[in-house]
This record gives structure tokens, sequence and C-alpha cells, in this order.
């Protein structure tokens, strides 16, 4: 077996359902709330049940005591930009797949966002770096966007599934693309790609329940797990609400649970929180 699908099992080791915590935020946007301390996050989505984080090779080298013990995997970003600069959109490669694995990454990943001027440059980055994992036995993580200017754009469903489709044409492992917003429009994004689709979290939820809707369908649509961040590390208990998603992703009937038993889980867990636990 080669050593990338060896990293790519260890990904997958709890179910056939990835859950990421990608923590990537503080070189777009600077240290927000839930990653000021890194240490205290880490080890709580690890707690939780997160099957990896996503972070920049600086947090890599400090938070090896955060994942000591646990099952909580490392994928190394290789790809920033700042909500500072002339062009946040565009970004640029500033690690690579050979200095991940000197980190003891299990994976790496790279952001690309289609429609921006710079696209070309970044799908050569995605060429490239697919080539680089390919000779040290990485798994690659495509995070696909499509930021034209249009926000209708990024949830298009053609466009998403054209976006899923160009992370595996460039050799891509796993593809992270938003949700379309239905079941019959997110089943044509996975029956477009032959590799595991998982789903963005996106901005901060309007509710719980908005959330594990939006898992739960996306399931049903034949996604392959979720990439969930600010709804989860900048929540008052990020350790409690893992634990509530990776129970969601490990339901062998979660495809056929209905809005009554998301209703009942978000109210046991107002329930938990309004308790203090």
């Amino acid at each position: 077996m080669e050593g990338r699908q060896i990293r790519l099992n260890r990904l997958f080791k709890r179910s056939d359902r990835l859950f990421i915590v990608p923590m990537d935020h503080g070189v777009t946007i600077g240290a927000v709330g839930g990653l000021k301390d890194m240490h205290r996050v880490v080890q709580a989505v690890s707690a939780g049940g997160a099957d990896a984080i996503v972070v920049h090779k600086g947090i890599a080298r400090r938070i090896g005591p955060a994942l000591k013990g646990g099952d909580c995997e490392l994928i190394v970003h290789l790809s920033g930009s700042t909500a500072l600069g002339p062009a946040p959109n565009r970004k640029e490669l500033v690690a690579s797949p050979e200095h991940a694995v000197q980190l003891g990454a299990t994976a790496v990943s790279v952001h690309v966002n289609l429609g921006d001027p710079a696209e070309p440059e970044m799908l050569r980055d995605l060429g490239r770096v697919s080539e680089q994992c390919q000779s040290w036995g990485m798994p690659l993580l495509a995070m696909m966007y499509v930021r034209d200017g249009s926000k209708e754009s990024e949830f298009h469903p053609g466009k998403v599934a054209h976006a899923a489709r160009i992370a595996e044409e460039l050799g891509a492992d796993i593809v992270k693309v938003n949700y379309t917003g239905s079941v019959e429009t997110f089943s044509g994004v996975v029956s477009a790609v032959s590799i595991p689709v998982i789903i963005a979290g996106g901005p901060k939820a309007g509710s719980l329940r908005d959330l594990l809707l939006m898992i739960r369908d996306a399931v049903r649509a034949g996604a392959r797990g979720v990439a969930i961040g600010r709804n989860i590390f900048e929540d008052q208990n990020p350790a409690g609400l893992s634990a509530l998603v990776r129970r969601i992703l490990d339901d062998p009937q979660l495809a056929e649970r209905d809005d009554a038993y998301l209703d009942a889980l978000c109210a046991d867990w107002t329930a938990v929180s309004r308790g203090g636990s």
C-alpha cells in the first residue's frame, strides 16, 4: 500500500464520513474568537471527535502536544492571503508538501478561488502541488470556491460541480466545496467526481438547526463529510459541538432522519448549554 493511501486511511479511520475543523483563519483575518488559545481549541475538537484540523505551518510546529495521544490528524494548509492586502482572493503558496512531511502532517490542503483574476496562477499552483504530493505520498485536499464577484455563483450547482471536477482533474484526493442548498442540486455535484466530496461549514450559521440540517442533507446527497471551522471553534463549547457533529456523521440512519430528529437534538443541546455542561 502506497504512503498516500495509508495517510488517507488515517483520515477516514473512524468512519466513512470525514470531520475536519479548519483553523487556518489566522493568516486571512487574524486571531478571531476561538483561535487565540490554539492548544485549548485543538484539544477540544480532538476530544470531540474531529478527524483532522487544518492549520498553517507555524501553528503546526507548536500544537504537537495538543494532538498527542489523540485520533485527530494534522493537515497543513499550503496557501494563503490576507484581508489586509489588495487582492484577498488571490491565494499564494506559502508552504510545500515536503515541509508538511517534516511537520508530521497526514495531508495538505490548497485553496483555489475560481473566477478571480488570479485563477490561472492558483490552478497552476494546485497542479504543481498535486505532482509534489504524488512524490511524497501525501494526500491533497483541494478547497475549491467560485468567487467571480457574484454571491450567487458561490452556490450555483453547475459552477460548484465544475469546481469539484477541476480538483479531481488536477489530482486532488478530496475536494471541499460549498453546499448548494438542496439534496437534488448537491447530488449533481457529488456525481460529477469520483473523489470524496466534503462541504464547507461556511460563515457562522444562523442556528444550530441550520447547521445540522445542512450536514444531514449533504450526506443524503452523497457528501463524504464536512469541514466546519468558525461554527465549531467560535462556539462556547467546541468540544461538545464537535461531539454532536461526530454523532450526526456517524449515525448509520442519518440519510433517513427527519426534521423532528434534528429538532430533538437541538433541544437537547440547548438544555445542556444552559446547564453549563
